[in-house]
C-alpha cells in the first residue's frame, strides 16, 4: 500500500508541475466509492442527481460519473492518479491518505458518511473469541492492514491477545461479496469474515454462522465507518462545485433520515442487490447506524494507527483531518 501511494504521488506531482492553475471549474465530478451501506449517500446522490441539481442552482452545468470499487486501495489509487475527484472510503484508508499527502495533495475529509458496526462472523462453532483462532483459519476482510476491518481486528487483538498484529498472518483480502460467498459456501479456507452491512446480516441469517465481535468493541462505542474526501487542490479550484457536493451530501442525509424505505429501494436498485428492500430498511433505521456528518472516535482510531507505526503525523484534533466546513460539528 505504501509503495503504491508513494509511486502514485510521484507520478501525479510530476504531472502537476507542468500544469497551470485551472481557468474554470470542472463540468464533470467523478465519484469513486466502496461497496455497501457505508456509502448510502453516494447511492442517493447518484440516483437523484443531487450534485447536478445543486450545481444548477449555482448556475453551473455539471454532470457526474460514479465508480464503485471493492477495495479501499483501489479507491485511494483512483484519487491519487486523478481518476476520481471525490471518494467515499473507509476511515483507515482515508487516514492513510491524509497522513501520506500532507504538504502535497493534502487529501482531506469533507464529512463523515456513516457510523455502523462491522461484524466478525464465523462458520466454526468453536470460535467464540479471538483466542480461538488457529493457524488453520483464515479471516477474509476488504484489505489487510488498511481497511476498517483490518484496523478494528488489530485493535481488538491488542486488547484480547496483547499483541496488535497477532492475527495479521490469518487475514486475506477479499471484497465483501466474495468474502460472503466464501464464508457461506464453506468451500475455501476462509472460516471467518470481517465485513459490513448488509453482508454481515445476510450471513447471520444462515444458522451455521455466528458473530464473534463488533467493531464497536474496539473503540468502546460507536465509531465513524466511512468518510467522503477530496484533495485541497480540487476544493480550491472548484469552490462552487464543492459547495454543490456539500449541499448534495446534506440533502442525501436528510432524505435517508426522512425516507429510509425509498433510500433502501435506491440501494437495492443501484447495487443490483437481491436482498429485500425491507431487509435493507431495517439496517438503515437500526439505532447503531447513523448517516450524520459528524465524526465519531476518529482520533482514537488515528491514535492507535499512529502508535503502531502505520501513520507518522499525529493531528492535534479531529478538525485537522476535515475541511473547515465540518469544524462546527460536534465530532471526536
Amino acid at each position: 500500500m505504501i509503495r503504491t501511494v508513494v509511486y502514485c504521488l510521484t507520478v501525479l506531482l510530476a504531472g502537476l508541475a507542468l500544469v497551470g492553475p485551472a481557468a474554470a471549474e470542472v463540468n464533470e465530478v467523478r465519484f469513486a466509492r466502496q461497496l455497501g451501506l457505508g456509502y448510502l449517500q453516494f447511492y442517493v446522490m447518484e440516483e437523484q442527481k443531487l450534485v447536478e441539481k445543486h450545481a444548477q442552482a449555482l448556475g453551473l452545468a455539471v454532470t457526474t460519473r460514479w465508480l464503485p470499487l471493492g477495495m479501499p486501495t483501489a479507491i485511494n489509487d483512483a484519487l491519487l492518479t486523478g481518476n476520481a475527484d471525490v471518494i467515499g472510503v473507509g476511515l483507515p484508508g482515508f487516514l492513510t491518505l491524509w497522513d501520506k499527502t500532507r504538504g502535497n495533495l493534502d487529501v482531506t475529509a469533507i464529512a463523515a458518511l456513516n457510523r455502523q458496526p462491522a461484524f466478525l462472523n464465523t462458520r466454526k462453532p468453536e470460535i467464540k473469541s479471538l483466542r480461538d483462532f488457529t493457524d488453520n483459519d483464515r479471516i477474509a476482510l476488504p484489505a489487510p492492514k488498511v481497511s476498517v476491518q483490518a484496523i478494528m481486528l488489530e485493535m481488538m487483538a491488542e486488547k484480547t491477545l496483547g499483541k496488535y498484529d497477532a492475527l495479521d498472518r490469518l487475514t486475506v483480502g477479499m471484497s465483501h461479496p466474495d468474502g460472503t460467498a466464501a464464508l457461506l459456501t464453506g468451500r475455501t479456507e476462509v472460516t471467518a469474515h470481517f465485513t459490513s452491512a448488509p453482508f454481515q446480516y445476510q450471513q447471520l441469517e444462515n444458522p451455521t454462522i455466528h458473530k464473534v465481535l463488533s467493531s464497536y468493541d474496539a473503540t468502546d462505542g460507536p465509531n465513524t465507518f466511512s468518510v467522503a474526501a477530496t484533495t485541497a487542490r480540487f476544493r480550491s479550484a472548484n469552490r462552487q462545485v464543492y459547495q454543490a457536493v456539500l449541499a448534495a451530501l446534506a440533502e442525501a442525509n436528510d432524505f435517508i433520515a426522512k425516507s429510509p424505505h425509498t433510500a433502501a429501494s435506491i440501494f437495492v436498485k443501484v447495487d443490483n442487490s437481491k436482498l429485500p428492500v425491507d431487509f435493507i430498511e431495517r439496517m438503515i433505521t437500526n439505532k447503531d447506524f447513523s448517516f450524520a456528518p459528524a465524526p465519531e472516535n476518529v482520533m482514537k482510531i488515528y491514535g492507535f494507527m499512529h502508535k503502531v507505526g502505520a501513520l507518522k503525523k499525529m493531528p492535534a484534533a479531529w478538525q485537522d483531518l476535515f475541511f473547515s466546513d465540518a469544524h462546527r460539528l460536534n465530532g471526536s
